[in-house]
């Protein structure tokens, strides 16, 4: 059995576990100490996450992190699919792009990587992610049992849950507003190589798929090719 890739019908990977949420509990109290960050952009490259964790610079980009209060590494990743579109949209200072975004609510699916971190961790990200100083714990009860909150207009300043793994939330960030409603800009080629990076080190998806599946969304569409794209990927 195969999978398809979103958006390219034509393309397939071969089986391998992906994992699959369940639906957030309706019942409280809801477990809050690890969550796992769901990343769909640039952190799903394991480099590119240890400058959010452990503070530091990022290849290509023009930005220096502080890094988390706590600078674990993760206790593990595991690739996972969400329900909706990955699109590119607004401009990067650091990336000189278009950023990725996660639009929950648009008809599709999203490869990721979650991260299981503490709560904490899980903060001082968020904080980083809205050029804030790390430092206050987020509150995450409403989006644990809303599934969403908007915490500022702002690009990443809208949490999501789309489900639970293993018990435990699964967190995001992305912007108010949804993939129809801003104008879609494309990415740079660093920030496609950090998403391309990120997805191949799950060990789900092959080099083919990956391609074809960050060359279909949104914003990048029309301007990246397949080609490109395993292009960057054989570079990294």
């Amino acid at each position: 059995m195969s999978t398809e890739t979103p958006g390219d019908p034509s393309a397939t990977v071969d089986p391998s576990p992906v994992h699959r949420l369940t639906a957030v509990p309706s019942a409280l109290p809801l477990p809050a100490g690890r969550v796992w960050y769901a990343s769909y952009g640039s952190n799903m490259d394991d480099g590119r996450l240890r400058c959010y964790l452990a503070g530091g610079r990022p290849a290509g980009s023009a930005r220096t992190h502080p890094g988390c209060r706590d600078r674990s590494a993760p206790e593990r990743s595991v690739p996972i699919e969400l329900p909706g579109v990955l699109y590119f949209a607004t401009e990067s200072a650091a990336w000189t792009g278009g950023r990725g975004f996660y639009d929950p609510a648009a008809e599709g699916r999203v490869w990721a990587r979650a991260h299981l971190i503490s709560a904490q961790q899980f903060s001082d990200i968020a904080a980083q992610e809205m050029y804030r100083l790390p430092g206050p714990d987020l509150d995450l009860t409403t989006v644990l049992v809303e599934g969403r909150e908007v915490l500022g207009p702002g690009r990443y300043e809208t949490l999501v849950c789309p489900g639970f793994l293993d018990g435990l939330p699964v967190v995001t960030l992305t912007a108010p507003w949804r993939c129809a409603e801003v104008e879609w800009n494309r990415p740079s080629a660093a920030y496609l190589k950090h998403l391309a990076t990120g997805l191949r080190s799950a060990g789900t998806w092959d080099t083919a798929a990956i391609a074809g599946y960050l060359a279909h969304a949104p914003g990048a569409a029309g301007f990246w090719t397949p080609d490109d794209i395993r292009t960057l990927l054989e570079s990294a």
